[in-house]
């Protein structure tokens, strides 16, 4: 199984420095890809919201930004987001920021993008939470447009385009990968439609995991796409909300027991959340390299 690592905000802390220095750790212990989460403001409970399903003070870097960050200061490692909100940004934008980071990482960039659940974060950003979806699906056609196409023009309900350009094309180009998050049934016909790969939240149950799964492959091919070639990734755990998301990486064996299982439906990726390490008690970025590498030894 290929292994991915989320990376932790809170890093930030120690300073950009150990930012850097944790990178260039996971890189170097073998890790095969780097992944950020996307959160760009959290809100506050008020007389009409409830509260958000993480702390709204919770530190989160910007996800694009940071994996410019890091590019810069490793050489190897699969760069990605895990996933980008893409609905509550404008999606030019989105694509001229993802090729730029693919160009100057030599090729390294794969995009994991989502509709969100926080409505209040779409409020502020004065994007529409209601027609998401729809959105979604026309804003991954400008993505893939813009990456792809020497004129680029489109007329979509949302976006349009009347022949423009967008250079240079990055290494990858109209190839760099797309992968979708989501587990409802529409976010699952989605990713198998519109997506490269599959980006799942954690299944603790098998049959949930194999109808997930059926789902998403049914769509892919329904789309023209090979299954076989059409790529699966699960989180190992749940986030790090509660006690159960919080201490599962404090058993290295368990870790191990799960991974295998996930492995053993078919999925090509595992994800390990480096918050949660946090959470368990490694507290400090040292702590942290320290897990992640007997993680890494344990899988391997």
């Amino acid at each position: 199984m290929k292994l991915c690592v989320e990376f932790p905000s809170v890093s930030y802390r120690e300073g950009p420095e150990n930012v850097i220095r944790l990178a260039k750790a996971i890189e170097d212990i073998g890790y095969d890809r780097l992944e950020i989460f996307d959160h760009v403001i959290m809100g506050y409970a008020t007389e009409s919201r409830a509260a958000p399903m993480y702390p709204s003070k919770m530190p989160i870097m910007e996800a694009l930004t940071t994996l410019s960050f890091i590019a810069g200061n490793t050489s190897r490692i699969g760069l990605g987001t895990e996933v980008l909100v893409l609905p509550q940004r404008q999606p030019v934008l989105v694509a001229k920021q993802v090729q730029t980071i693919d160009t100057l990482s030599g090729g390294r960039m794969r995009l994991g993008i989502g509709v969100g659940w926080q409505e209040s974060e779409y409020d502020m950003l004065e994007e529409s939470f209601s027609n998401r979806g729809k959105r979604m699906d026309q804003a991954i056609q400008v993505l893939r447009q813009c990456w792809a196409d020497e004129t680029i023009s489109y007329a979509m309900p949302s976006y349009s385009a009347d022949s423009m350009a967008m250079e240079p094309k990055s290494p990858q180009g109209k190839d760099l990968p797309l992968w979708v998050g989501g587990m409802s049934d529409a976010a699952l016909e989605r990713a198998g439609r519109l997506g490269d790969g599959w980006l799942a939240n954690a299944i603790v149950d098998e049959p949930d995991a194999l109808r997930s799964k059926a789902l998403v492959l049914a769509s892919a091919e329904a789309a023209g796409k090979k299954p076989d070639d059409f790529g699966l990734q699960m989180m190992l755990d749940v986030p790090p909300r509660d006690d159960t998301g919080r201490f599962f990486y404090r058993e290295v064996n368990r870790v191990k027991e799960r991974a295998e299982q996930v492995e053993s439906w078919g999925f090509e990726y595992g994800s390990i959340n480096a918050t949660a390490i946090f959470q368990s008690g490694a507290r400090k970025v040292t702590e942290i390299i320290d897990v992640l590498a007997n993680v890494y030894e344990a899988l391997n």
